[in-house]
């Protein structure tokens, strides 16, 4: 595409995005980075459906879990969306349209099939730069990255009503995983004397299982509020701004959208210490977010409690690097370089 200023013609530089037009559940992620981009000067985004990423022409495909691509809710149409998928990559083979890929998990899913595997490895191989959301993620050596910084929630929650707090609650919310590690702050919690203190969860468990191992942990502790389903963001608004300390304790965080909506809602987090949550510590500033080795236990949360209680820290944390109008324009860039990659050489494969 092309606009018309003065006798000069100016192209649009066409982004087509996999992730299809965003619903109410659609990662805010993702709606806030569509919006970023598309207020770029000189930028069209699309989003995504099959024809788009077929028959029409752009200047880059851009990918976040390319694992949805591939994927289906019967063997049929999971067959069907894998011949598209490898339909498509030959598409960007052929017209030398490069694939940016931004590098969300460090490991393919679990309990995926072998076909869905190796289309996987394709994609990685057809992969022209990678763009990662902190400096932590490792890339393998000679692939093209650059590094852009996962924006802040604040624009995205501002406009909702936000509760006081309520003096020693402790919270966790979000999509409930094993890997989350909900039954051992639910088991930690639990191990508390402290009758004041009180713990609310919001989110949906993954599985029945999950949901039933979780209810069972917190039967007959009035101290804890349980919601066990799909959060709308009025929801989590008012369970992260009525806790005095949200306390998400991964047993995996690499990127967590859940530690900046904390700090996005002013709310600081205690979190596992590892390489990524260090540096965040020190980018917001002191007394936002809390680290721990090993084991969480009933000591820890009270005592980091109680630390916060005692207000050591900033006004708000500072998010500065992590406004999405520098988030659009840096993949402006990282799109531009990655075309010219690819008109230069083919992908890197291997």
């Amino acid at each position: 595409m092309s606009a018309r200023r003065g006798t000069i013609t100016i192209r649009t530089f066409v982004v087509q995005q996999s992730f299809p037009e965003p619903r109410p559940t659609t990662n805010p992620y993702l709606v806030m980075l569509r919006d970023s981009i598309a207020r770029t000067a000189g930028v069209e985004v699309r989003t995504f459906s099959w024809r788009n990423a077929l028959l029409r022409r752009y200047d880059v495909f851009h990918v976040h879990w390319p694992e949805i691509l591939v994927a289906g809710h019967s063997p049929l149409k999971a067959l069907v969306r894998q011949a598209l998928t490898v339909t498509l990559l030959i598409k960007l083979r052929l017209t030398k349209t490069p694939l940016v890929r931004t590098v969300h998990n460090l490991e393919i899913p679990q309990g995926i099939s072998r076909r869905e595997k190796l289309l996987l490895g394709l994609v990685e191989r057809q992969t022209t730069l990678r763009i990662r959301l902190n400096t932590s993620t490792a890339i393998p050596d000679g692939r093209a990255v650059v590094t852009i910084l996962h924006g802040h929630y604040r624009d995205w929650f501002a406009t909702y009503r936000k509760p006081e707090q309520v003096p020693r609650r402790l919270a966790y919310f979000g999509l409930i995983r094993r890997y989350k590690g909900v039954d051992r702050l639910l088991s930690a919690f639990r191990s508390t004397a402290a009758a004041d203190v009180t713990l609310r969860i919001g989110g949906k468990p993954s599985t029945e299982e999950l949901a039933r191992q979780l209810t069972e942990l917190a039967d007959g502790d009035d101290r804890i509020e349980l919601t066990l389903e799909f959060l709308a963001d009025a929801e989590l608004v008012d369970i992260v701004s009525s806790a005095e300390l949200v306390v998400l304790p991964y047993r995996e965080m690499h990127n967590s959208g859940g530690v900046l909506t904390s700090l996005s809602l002013d709310r600081p987090v205690l979190v596992p210490s590892n390489e990524v949550t260090e540096r965040l510590a020190m980018e917001v500033g002191d007394g936002w977010v809390w680290r721990y080795d090993g084991d969480l236990t009933p000591e820890l949360l009270l005592d980091t409690l109680e630390r916060v209680q005692r207000g050591d820290r900033s006004e708000r944390p500072d998010l500065s690097a992590r406004e999405w109008a520098d988030a659009g324009r840096a993949h402006l860039a990282a799109y531009r370089r990655a075309r010219e990659i690819a008109r230069r050489i083919a992908p890197v494969s291997g």
